[in-house]
């Protein structure tokens, strides 16, 4: 995509003095659940009352969603409140009927951003819109195929488009519901940073309270905005319970979380310095997560030599990781003295796992 700059158009034309805010139920399940969450949320900074249509589900016979039904209740939020409305789209039928019952943004959900072909017919559908748009990453932690659907968009004129960063799956166990993956993340913004980034802390954590610092992490990495699921009794939502808090819950996050402001030079420092600093987290997270990784294979090793009768220490095996990494770390301009003490450190930390299985 070129001349992304005016991607922006739409959150700059809001004049926001705080990060663009959607809030709303995960599904929309009755008029009064509907009206009695966007009545508590009308005088908050809330942008975009959201809530769930059509649910794509797993596995047949789990609530889908109430269907056109519920757009009709999204047109009584806007009479009544005056607030935004939003929903999911995951076809081109559900993008007539969404701006056919004037839904202000509609969102493109992970499992739909992951089909190409998918992607093109909604793109065919919303030609030319100037609805905002925004689009979910797919599922797996793809950024060419998550770029390849806003590119279609793009293509087919639509200007006012956006991105929703809502983590990733994974077969490995987690803290999080989707890993966050933040460095895709970075690099969607490095590629295209005049393309608006929001993030969905609430899939991203599937847990109401991880949200706040999953939030906070998000605006340190200068994310436009937020989605947080919002429900007057979250515990017994339709869907998605546990990660959905209540609409006093998301004024005290909004609260409490640190937003940066550009006013000077000083601030421009500050923010830049707290960007930084923010993906420094995230690489020395991911740092600790490589790392017990690799002392998990380890133990399976010191298994397999004690099954075996093996010794621990292979000086051979050791010396040939030793040069290969003191030549990779020159690649990526790190001392040789500094390469050498880290992986002496961690030879050492291996050794003591396997030797902890062999004797054990």
């Amino acid at each position: 995509m070129k001349n992304t700059k005016e991607l922006r158009t739409w959150l700059d034309d809001m004049k926001l003095d705080h990060p663009l805010v959607i809030a709303g139920p995960c599904s929309a399940e009755t008029e009064e659940q509907v009206l009695k969450i966007a009545h508590e949320l009308k005088d908050s900074d809330v942008n975009y009352f959201r809530a769930g249509i059509w649910k794509p589900r797993t596995r047949p016979g789990m609530f889908e969603g109430v269907g056109e039904l519920g757009l009709r209740w999204l047109k009584k939020v806007k009479e009544q409140t005056g607030m935004k409305t939003c929903t999911e789209v995951a076809n081109a039928a559900h993008c007539k009927l969404a701006i056919d019952n004037d839904v202000d943004l509609l969102w493109i959900g992970a499992r739909t951003a992951v089909s190409p072909f998918i992607m093109q017919e909604i793109a065919d559908a919303l030609h030319g819109t100037d609805k905002i748009v925004l689009v979910k990453n797919p599922i797996n932690p793809d950024l060419a195929l998550w770029l390849g659907g806003i590119e279609r968009l793009y293509t087919a004129d639509i200007k006012n488009l956006g991105a929703i960063h809502r983590g990733f799956s994974t077969y490995e166990k987690s803290k999080y519901r989707n890993v966050p993956e933040w460095q895709i993340a970075i690099e969607f913004q490095n590629r295209f940073p005049d393309l608006p980034l929001i993030c969905d802390p609430s899939h991203i954590t599937g847990n109401r309270e991880m949200i706040f610092d999953v939030s906070q992490t998000a605006l340190d990495l200068n994310f436009d905005g937020l989605m947080i699921e919002t429900h007057f009794d979250p515990d017994n939502a339709w869907s998605d319970a546990a990660q959905q808090v209540t609409p006093t819950k998301l004024k005290q996050i909004m609260q409490d979380l640190k937003i940066r402001k550009e006013t000077n030079t000083e601030a421009d420092y500050e923010n830049s310095l707290n960007n930084l600093r923010a993906q420094i987290n995230v690489a020395d997270d991911q740092l600790i997560d490589l790392l017990g990784k690799r002392m998990k294979v380890s133990e399976q090793i010191g298994a397999l030599k004690k099954e075996k009768n093996v010794a621990v220490l292979q000086s051979k095996r050791w010396n040939e990781i030793l040069g290969n990494m003191i030549l990779e770390g020159e690649s990526k301009g790190l001392s040789e003295e500094f390469v050498l003490r880290m992986f002496k450190a961690i030879h050492q930390e291996s050794i003591n796992h396997q030797e902890k299985v062999i004797n054990g």
